[in-house]
This record gives structure tokens, C-alpha cells and sequence, in this order.
């Protein structure tokens, strides 16, 4: 039963203060900040602590895997697990699809909360899936290309996101990204004390001084889109450690290799074509490309894969056809300057759309599409944001919070409170702040601000002026809307967290997000297949990338980018942001408040003026007031029958009124209150419940267990009666024969007669035994090597070894194996044999063949501990680990992905090779036992070995240039007369003199082809590159060549400077 101490709010929920007042409000913060986090209710409130905290452990996640209010304090683990069995129905009623909301300023938690909740989520539905190490990937990457320092958060979220979670009972089965309103602006501007995007910072710190040249990219402080500035060398380190998680997190996802090459070339091409300048050309007013710009030009082409002289057009001119007749107009500087900065936020733009394209293609559910799937939506979207300067970008991102806060308002305060009215519940009105109006100000048609804003987009003569005005005579007198003094162009907003004054200019460029003319036409036909994808895509109402193979287009047709983007960049979001709240209404909400303690960002300090501010306007101290006297969950009576009737433990309970007081009053539940329709419970009472339920089931599984067991051993003691009666049947039959044959031999001894000489005993003949082939298979018992679980296997060196081939198989299952069996051989002889042999010819000590997991047991069962080997899967193409463990052996399956990266089942690190895979294990562990790989496991005799199957394949010439080594021929059916100890001993040495000489081959190809550099980064394989490499080198010598003669004639100058000087008369 329930004790009087779970019957009350548990510790740590700030609703149960007895006194409610913001003084108290902030003391229990302050109380539990750094320590724990805190409640009210259902709702978690979280501090930042801006330092690590030992709170969010492996050893922490498993406490809260089936923890109940009360038992354990507040923590975000716990809003996981509420969602998590709330989605399967263990927490009354049926299985709903789930979302939590987390909201919070910039700066206070939210990216990091959305980590911990899917860490927590993956922990909770633990199904020994990849997948879920690859959804797990998806946070580390997106931040990379998405998130960028300002000057309120080191990390902010410049773009926000919705991940949906697809579930097939309680194992993931899918996930879904959903991305909003990406800063582009931010790749070609950045304020003063704030940096671009983090990846452009992860690639100069993590490429090698190869890699740099292959890309094109030269010293970080050159770059006009970066500011020129850099990090100290304790910040690049740290960098270069993100890059390599950054590539990792690609390869783990699922992303080719040429496809990460393109795009870090696409990005290289950004950085290059933000240092092209123009000047004027005093002969018609036009402009031209600076003499010191041309080797950048030159460089965004090469790393673009377009033509140079082609692009150069679309920034200096634009190119119409009118009648048949084409039309060439020439830009001023300014707006040569504004086509380039659109091509690289455009560019950008749409790399960050196609890898959130990628990652759902990559993570798509592969169920019937007739299975029902529930789902988990996690919200982390930009925080409420008040900067010094504040453009169109603050206003979408202010808007989508304003949007939250009224979503929060409706579910907590609206809905419950109309609900008490209509079932006409004695309830004291609460107040809150209702932020609806500023909502209608804003998105309201035709006259609110983002329809005032398309209006004023449409038209060409339009100014950032005129659209000031037009909002100062439509909002005039409205209580929410400010006009900006004087001659100031811009306005303010009085939003829910307070004023707002927005800077009006770049909105109507931002809001039209146009491209040049002919710029869409000539990325299409781009040589570099990803741009040319990019820019084939179509743009959605919400502004998704929606790929699509079509034909290339001429550069200089009629090619309006407008034509294929007709909704503005405000459109868009105004129609993302409305379907976003269409899958959250139709959820089950759960709250994350996310609280900034201070504003400098400094560890284990609570400014009490910061933290109360956040807490008046989020109207915390109105949502613990309903949280205490409120009730947040309100069943129907036939929902709460139909989850609860078991606990009357009687059968047909109907769903009626009275059921459910019956239901009630077997328990010892207080503080609910009945309606007209429903009924009405504290947060808390849902877990008390449970427990009611909990104990109910688990007797119903100890009553399961005694009946079969009864069961069972009924079934046993009959079969065993009838094999003893039966027996003994036997036993009388022989008895009665041994009888018969006594009585005869004494007959004849009673007969006197002469003697006759006895015939000779024939000797006895083996009974013909029926046909094996018709009997079905007798299932051979288990090894006392796998007794226990699939890879746990313990290791018994006094029990006698299992004796291999002595199972009876049928034709079919022969057949079977041997398809299988040939499948695996034809698929490592075709991908993975070139990438296993080593130089000298031979296979690594630990490369067994296709060998059992029986035979791989009894080769580990003497060894040391930490011995391993790996075999070739004799079901599947892929490779087994096994680990000679401590008293045990472990089997870990290695996965070969379509991208060629080989990962453990479980880990969350993918390697370019099964090699670098062996050598990583040796020195990091393998989860979650920390195992590290020590000795090689060898052959059991030099003479007898287990990969001799994979000694007979043939590489051909296509697969290796420098020939067939002569002893890989097809392995010969009949039976060999020679000696195998010479056989393979003459076999070794011509492996190893053709090994040697395709090696020297090999290294003369490479001295032909010096060009292309090697990198430390993959091996292995043939290393994808930039499809204009040769024009990026040129181009980058061009570059340094410039800057060391400007560098040079500078000098020059400062000493002749210097000597004339000197010559002058004192």
C-alpha cells in the first residue's frame, strides 16, 4: 500500500511550499542549484551550471530507468523515463505519442538538456541497435554546422530543431529532423565579441597541412568570413578534437566518403568567394575583380566546380532574356557585393538543409508501412534573444518563443481551468499573462507584421523605410508596438520577456532571399555532383530541401531563382512554425524550463535579479500556484476503468462512474475530486496508481509461474510413468521368453537320442537402419560454453570440449548453409580481401576464417585473459569479435556500413578500416566493460589452417593492376597427393614475391602521380578528391605568390622610406 510519505508532493518540488512567494521561489532554487535540479510538479526546472556536474553518469541513467516520483529527487532523466512509459501506456491509458518542450533564453541549457534526454531515451530503449548510436550522433553534428558563439551563449542554436523519435512497441525503430530558420546571415557578417559557425573553426584546426592543400584553404587569419581571427593554441586543440568527433559522427550517421569531400570543398569555396573584392571600371561605370582577388575568384571556381569566367559573370552582371533577346545588365559595387554574399548564404544554406535531408534518409524507419509507430518529439529551439542590435533573424527567433510561451499557457493554464469550469469544480480563477495579443500582432493577415513585411517585399521600389512606415500607420495605438524615436529606422515590441527594439534594415532582403540570376543554372551544372544536388532541390512552403533528379539547365536561360522559391523567407517560417504546433497539440506535453543564473557565464553563481526576471516572465509562480491546487491529470471514467479495473480483481468491470469510486475506494488514494465526466488527480497520483497496478501484475506473474510450473511438471511425471511402464512391459516380455527358452532346452534334455552334429552359428548381422535423410534433425544440446547469455559465454576448462561435425543436417538446411556460406566468401573476396592482406601477402595473426563460435571458444579457452581473434560471419556478411574474457568469453559483432566503416555493435566510434578498428581497441576499451584487446590469437597449427577457404580466391586484374599472385588459382576438386606442410610453404613464398613485386608497381604509379597528396586521414581505399584539384593548387599559388610580392614591395618601400630619410640634412 501507499505510505502517508508517498502520499505527499515529493522533495525537491517547489509545490510544496508552504509559503508561495517569489522570495521562497528563489530560495529553493538557490538551495538546490549546483546539487540538484528542481520540480514543480510534472515540470523540471533546470539551472545551468555553465561547469560539468557528476549528475549525468551511466550509474545515474540506470537509477532513473523505472524510478516513481518520490523516490528519487527531480532530475532530467526522469522526464525522459515520464515520456518514455507514458508513449508505451504504463502510466494510465492507452500509448500516445509524446513531446517535450524545452524552452529557456539564450544561454541557458537547452542544446545540452536535449543531449541528456536523448542519451537517456536511448539508454531506456537499449535494443543492441546501430541505430541508436547513429541518432545519438546527430546532436554533435548538427551543432557543429548549426551552432555558433555569441555574445550571451559560447554555444548558441543559430537554427532550430524538432526530433522525432519513431518507435515500434519499446525498441526505436526511426528518427525524424525537422529544422527551422537557419542564421544564414551569420556565414557572411558576424557582430563584434561573436564568431561564424563552428565549422568553418573545426576544419582549419583538424585538416592536415594535406588535407588544407587539397581543399585549398590557406592560413585561417586571410578569410574575410571569419573575421580573420582565430583561437589560441589551448582553443585549436579543442577544435581539432571536435573536427575529428564532427567526422566520426558523418561516418558513424551513414555519409560517403566523396560526399564529405564535396562538402568540405563547397565550404572552402564559401570561405574563398568571401574574399573576391570589386572595384570600378572607369570606362562604362561597371565594376570589375580587384587585381589582388583574382586567385581567390579562381580558387571559389575550382572548390565550386564551375567554370571561373562563369561565375564572375553572375557576380558582375545580370543576364535576362527579353523577347528572345538576351539583356545584359552590370552591377554597381554594392550590388556586386550583395550577389556574392547571397551565393555563400545560399550555399551554406543549403548544405545545412541536404544534411538534414541526408540524416533522415539515413535514419528512416524500415517497417511495414502498416505498423502503427508511437513517437517522442524533442523540441530545442532557439532562446528568447534581446541583443544590442537586433535584426530580422531576432524578430523569427522571438517570434517562435512567443509561440512556446503560449503554448505552455494554453496546456497549463487555459485548458485545466476551462476544464474545472465545465465540470463545474469549485475553482478559483488564476490569472496569467496571456501573450495571444502580441501573437496576433505579429501573424495576423492580412494585417500583421510578417504579412505587412511579404506586402512590402513584392514590390521592387519598396525601401527598409517605407516598410517602417507602413508598420508605424497600421500598429499605431497598439499597446504591444513601439515606433523607433527620431529618425531611427526601427520600431519595438513589447513581447512576454520584456522590450524589444528591432534595427528595420536588411529586411526586405532577408525576408525576399534572393539569388542572382543564372546562378542557380550554373551550379546545376556544376562537375561537383553535391552542388549540383543542392541546387537541382526544390524549396518546400516550409522551407525544406526537397531533392529531385532533373535535367541540367543551359547557364543564361530563363532561370529566376524566384520562379522555384515563390514563398519569402517569413512565409516559410510562418508555415513550419504552424505545423510544428500541429505535432505538439496532437501530443502528450512534458516541460523543461531551462533557467540562466548569471549573464557572465560564470560557474556556481546565482545572480538573484537575473534569475528572478526569467522566473516573472516564464509566470512560474502562477504555474506552482496550479500545480498545487490544480489537477494536472483528468481521466475519463472509461479511460480510468478500462487501465485500472484490475485493480478490483474481478472480471467484465464496467466502464461507468461507479466503478471507478469503486476502484478509488479500494485504495488509499486522497485529494482527487470526481466530475461530471471525469475525474481529477494530482500530478502525483498517476505513480501511486502504478504501484496499485505493479503489485497486481507481479502477483499475476507469480500465479503464471506456479501454474506452469504445475503444469509442467504434470506433463513430466506422465511422460515419465509412461517411459517406466513401458520398460517394465519390456522388462516382463524378456522375463517371459528367458522362461519359454528354459523350458524348451529342459524338453530336450529329457529326449535320449544320438548325437547330431549342430550347425554352425552364423555370426549376427547389423539391423538395417532406416533412411536419415527421412528423420528430422535430433537438435543438438548447447555447449556448457553458451549456457548463459549470446555473448557472455563462461569458460569451463575441466568440461570436455563439444566434438564439431558430428550434427545430423538435412538436404535443405545443407543447401542452406552452403549458400550462405558462398555468399560470404564471394563478398569478402570482392570488398574486403584487399583491405585485410597485409604488405608481406600474409592475413593479420587475428584473422581467423569462417569459423563457429564454438571452434572460436575452444581456440580462446587456454589462452590469457584479454586474448582475442576475429572471424568472418558465417550467416551474414560481416566480422564477429571474440574476447577471451575473464572466465568467459565475449562476442562482439562488427558491422560493415554501406559507407564502408566497420563499428562495433554499441560503440560510437565508426573506423576506416578492420585494422585501425584492431588498434583503437587496444589502447580504448570496449563498452560497456571497458575491455581492451592485448594478445593476437593465432592459428591452432601451421599446417592446419582455418582460412585456407579464403586462400583459394583469385583477385583479378581489374581488382589489383599488378597482377594474380600464381598460387591463387581455383582450388582443385580432386584430392592434393603433395605434402601440405610443403604446399604451403611454397604457397607462402609466392605470395610473398608477388605481394612484392604489386608493391613495387604500386609505389611506381605513385611516383607518376605525385600530384594528388596523400592523407593520413583514410587508407585502405583510394582517397576521394575535389573534382578541379589541379585549378584549386594553381589558384593557391597564385594566391601566395601575390602575397609575398605585396608582402615584398611593402618592405621595399619601408626601406627606401628609411634611407631617404637618413640621406636628408639634420
Amino acid at each position: 500500500m501507499v505510505s502517508p510519505e508517498e502520499r505527499r508532493p515529493p522533495a525537491g518540488d517547489l509545490a510544496s511550499l508552504s509559503e508561495l512567494d517569489e522570495a521562497s521561489l528563489l530560495g529553493g532554487l538557490r538551495e538546490r542549484f549546483l546539487r540538484q535540479q528542481t520540480d514543480v510538479g510534472d515540470i523540471l526546472i533546470a539551472m545551468n551550471p555553465f561547469q560539468p556536474l557528476p549528475l549525468y553518469g551511466r550509474e545515474v541513467s540506470e537509477r532513473y530507468r523505472h524510478h516513481q516520483t518520490g523516490t528519487l529527487p527531480p532530475h532530467i532523466f526522469s522526464v525522459a523515463s515520464r515520456a518514455y512509459h507514458a508513449m508505451l501506456g504504463h502510466r494510465g491509458g492507452g500509448p500516445q505519442s509524446q513531446c517535450i518542450v524545452i524552452s529557456g533564453e539564450s544561454g541557458a541549457g537547452k542544446t545540452e538538456s536535449t543531449k541528456l534526454l536523448l542519451q537517456h531515451i536511448m539508454n531506456l530503449c537499449k535494443g543492441n541497435s546501430q541505430l541508436e548510436q547513429q541518432i545519438l550522433q546527430v546532436n554533435p553534428l548538427l551543432e557543429a554546422f548549426g551552432n555558433a558563439q555569441t555574445v550571451m551563449n559560447d554555444n548558441s542554436s543559430r537554427f532550430g530543431k524538432y526530433i522525432q523519435l519513431r518507435f515500434q512497441k519499446n525498441t526505436v525503430r526511426g528518427a525524424k529532423l525537422s529544422e527551422y530558420l537557419l542564421e544564414k546571415s551569420r556565414v557572411v557578417r558576424q557582430d563584434p565579441g561573436e564568431r561564424n559557425f563552428h565549422i568553418f573553426y573545426y576544419m582549419f584546426a583538424g585538416l592536415s597541412s594535406e588535407e588544407k592543400e587539397m581543399y585549398g584553404l590557406l592560413d585561417p587569419s586571410l578569410y574575410r568570413y571569419i573575421s580573420g581571427r582565430f583561437g589560441t593554441e589551448d582553443v585549436a586543440q579543442c577544435w581539432k578534437q571536435k573536427y575529428q568527433e564532427v567526422c566520426n559522427a558523418l561516418d558513424m550517421v551513414g555519409f560517403q566518403e566523396q560526399e564529405q569531400v564535396d562538402m568540405q570543398a563547397i565550404l572552402a569555396g564559401v570561405l574563398s568567394l568571401g574574399n573576391v573584392t570589386f572595384e570600378p571600371e572607369e570606362r562604362n561605370g561597371s565594376v570589375k575583380v580587384s587585381e589582388a582577388s583574382w586567385g581567390w575568384l579562381k580558387a571559389a571556381a575550382g572548390q565550386f566546380g564551375v567554370q571561373e569566367d562563369e561565375l564572375l559573370k553572375c557576380l558582375i552582371c545580370t543576364m535576362s532574356v527579353t523577347r528572345g533577346e538576351q539583356i545584359q545588365r552590370f552591377h554597381t559595387q554594392q550590388q556586386a557585393e550583395d550577389a556574392r554574399d547571397s551565393i555563400a548564404k545560399v550555399a551554406y544554406g543549403r548544405v545545412f538543409c541536404w544534411i538534414v535531408c541526408k540524416i533522415n534518409e539515413l535514419l528512416a524507419e524500415n517497417v511495414d508501412p502498416e505498423v502503427e509507430l508511437s513517437e517522442i518529439g524533442i523540441l530545442d529551439i532557439f532562446g528568447f534573444e534581446n541583443f544590442a542590435v537586433n535584426r530580422f533573424e531576432q524578430l523569427c527567433i522571438n517570434l517562435a518563443n512567443e509561440q512556446l510561451q503560449h503554448f505552455f499557457n494554453r496546456h497549463i493554464f487555459e485548458l485545466e481551468q476551462a476544464a474545472y469550469k465545465e465540470e463545474e469544480l469549485p475553482w478559483e480563477t488564476i490569472t496569467f499573462n496571456n501573450n495571444e495579443p502580441i501573437l496576433k500582432l505579429l501573424l495576423a493577415k492580412p494585417l500583421g507584421l510578417l504579412s505587412l513585411l511579404d506586402e512590402q517585399s513584392a514590390f521592387p521600389q519598396a525601401t527598409d523605410r517605407t516598410f517602417v512606415d507602413k508598420l508605424n500607420s497600421s500598429f499605431k495605438g497598439n499597446l504591444h508596438f513601439q515606433p523607433g524615436r527620431g529618425r531611427v529606422l526601427g520600431f519595438s515590441i513589447i513581447h512576454y520577456a520584456g522590450k524589444v527594439q528591432y534595427s528595420a534594415g536588411g529586411f526586405l532582403e532577408k525576408n525576399r532571399d534572393t539569388l542572382p540570376a543564372n546562378v542557380r543554372g550554373l551550379f546545376i551544372n556544376s562537375i561537383t555532383p553535391l552542388l549540383s544536388v543542392l541546387f537541382t532541390a526544390t524549396i518546400s512552403r516550409t522551407g525544406t530541401l526537397m531533392p529531385h533528379v532533373k535535367p541540367k539547365v543551359v547557364p543564361g536561360a530563363d532561370d529566376k531563382f524566384n520562379s522555384t522559391r515563390k514563398q519569402s523567407a517569413g512565409a516559410q517560417f510562418r508555415h513550419s512554425l504552424m505545423m510544428l504546433m500541429e505535432r505538439m497539440y496532437s501530443a502528450n506535453p512534458h516541460f523543461v524550463r531551462c533557467i540562466k543564473p548569471n549573464s557572465q557565464k560564470e560557474p556556481g553563481v546565482v545572480d538573484s535579479q537575473v534569475v528572478l526576471l526569467q522566473l516573472r516572465y516564464n509566470g512560474l509562480l502562477e504555474t506552482i500556484r496550479i500545480r498545487r491546487d490544480g489537477f494536472s491529470w483528468r481521466p475519463s471514467f472509461e479511460e480510468f476503468a478500462e487501465r485500472y479495473g484490475i485493480i478490483l480483481v474481478k472480471p467484465d468491470v464496467s466502464l461507468t462512474k461507479e466503478s471507478c469510486l469503486e476502484i478509488l475506494q479500494s485504495t488509499e488514494l486522497t485529494g482527487w475530486m470526481c466530475g461530471k465526466s471525469r475525474l481529477f488527480f494530482k500530478y502525483w497520483h498517476q505513480e501511486q496508481l502504478a504501484k496499485y497496478v505493479a503489485q497486481l501484475e507481479g502477483a499475476a506473474v507469480v500465479i503464471q509461474k506456479v501454474f506452469r510450473g504445475f503444469k509442467c511438471r504434470r506433463s513430466y511425471l506422465k511422460l515419465v510413468a509412461e517411459v517406466r511402464a513401458e520398460a517394465q512391459r519390456l522388462q516382463e516380455e524378456a522375463e517371459r521368453e528367458r522362461s519359454r527358452q528354459l523350458a524348451v532346452e529342459a524338453e530336450a534334455q529329457k529326449r535320449i537320442s544320438l548325437p547330431v552334429p549342430m550347425p554352425r552359428k552364423r555370426r549376427p548381422q547389423p539391423c538395417p537402419h532406416p533412411d536419415k535423410s527421412s528423420e528430422p534433425p535430433v537438435p543438438r544440446p548447447r555447449s556448457k560454453l553458451t549456457e548463459f547469455t549470446p555473448f557472455d559465454n563462461f569458460l569451463d576448462p575441466s568440461a570436455p570440449r563439444p566434438v564439431l561435425g558430428t550434427e545430423e543436417e538435412t538436404g535443405e538446411e545443407v543447401k542452406m548453409r552452403k549458400c550462405k556460406r558462398g555468399a560470404t566468401l564471394r563478398w569478402f573476396k570482392e570488398t574486403q580481401a584487399k583491405k585485410v592482406i597485409q604488405d608481406d601477402g600474409a592475413f593479420p595473426s587475428w584473422l581467423h576464417g569462417m569459423i563457429s563460435r564454438r571452434e572460436a571458444e575452444n581456440l580462446l579457452i587456454d589462452k590469457p585473459l584479454g586474448c582475442f581473434l576475429v572471424r568472418i560471419s558465417q550467416s551474414r556478411p560481416g566480422y564477429t569479435l571474440t574476447y577471451r574474457g575473464e572466465g568467459r568469453c565475449r562476442h562482439y559483432m562488427i558491422q560493415v556500413q554501406p559507407n564502408a566503416r566497420y563499428v562495433i555493435l554499441g560503440e560510437d566510434r565508426a573506423h576506416a578500416s578492420l585494422t585501425r578498428l584492431v588498434r583503437y581497441h587496444q589502447t580504448v576499451g570496449i563498452q560497456p566493460f571497458m575491455e581492451l584487446l592485448t594478445v593476437p590469437c593465432g592459428q591452432k597449427s601451421s599446417e592446419s589452417l582455418d582460412y585456407e577457404d579464403l586462400e583459394c580466391l583469385k583477385l583479378t586484374p581489374s581488382e589489383d593492376k599488378g597482377g594474380t599472385p600464381p598460387e591463387e588459382q581455383p582450388c582443385p576438386s580432386g584430392p592434393s597427393t603433395s605434402r601440405p606442410g610443403l604446399q604451403s610453404g611454397a604457397a607462402a613464398v609466392l605470395r610473398h614475391v608477388w605481394f612484392r613485386r604489386s608493391k613495387n608497381c604500386q609505389k611506381e604509379q605513385r611516383e607518376d602521380k605525385r600530384t594528388k597528396p596523400s592523407s593520413g586521414k583514410k587508407t585502405g581505399s583510394q582517397r576521394a578528391f575535389p573534382r578541379f584539384h589541379s585549378s584549386i593548387r594553381l589558384a593557391m599559388q597564385e594566391i601566395q605568390q601575390l602575397s609575398s610580392t605585396t608582402l615584398k614591395n611593402s618592405a621595399q618601400s619601408c626601406c627606401e622610406a628609411l634611407s631617404i630619410k637618413d640621406l636628408e640634412p639634420k
